[in-house]
């Protein structure tokens, strides 16, 4: 069925890649997008104390935009930067008071994300594709 261990590393690789993209994106992403274009004012941790606007900003970005381009394989690398960013804050600022069960989900993001980050994206990515054209 699989030819060798690094054709089960790629599509390993795939799978991590495509359900941490979605389920950031769908599972949190959308509904911090949505909270930011409903207008109003916005609650939302400022960790880094640019204002609860921009910190908002930071996380949509990272958590829509990079998600997506996770998905693909696009950047991977790059993109995993403000992902990982926003996870490290999510466990160690937002949850980490809630003890291992608060800051679980977190965690296993951030985990997967810096394994992403090591491994790079496999061979199944936009990223390889690019590389591919470029090396002929």
């Amino acid at each position: 069925m699989f030819k060798n261990n690094t054709q089960l590393k790629d599509i390993g690789l795939l799978i991590l890649r495509v359900s941490l993209g979605l389920g950031m994106l769908l599972g949190h992403g959308l509904s911090k997008w949505s909270k930011l274009i409903e207008g109003g004012e916005i609650q939302f941790a400022d960790p880094f104390g640019v204002g609860m606007t921009a910190s908002l900003v930071l996380a949509v970005f990272a958590e829509v935009f990079c998600s997506a381009l996770l998905v693909f394989g696009l950047l991977t690398r790059l993109t995993l930067i403000p992902l990982i960013v926003t996870m490290a804050v999510a466990v160690f600022y937002i949850h980490f008071s809630e003890g291992f069960a608060g800051f679980e989900r977190a965690f296993l993001y951030l985990m997967g994300y810096i394994t992403l980050f090591v491994a790079g994206p496999g061979k199944y990515a936009v990223d390889s594709l690019v590389n591919l054209k470029f090396k002929k």
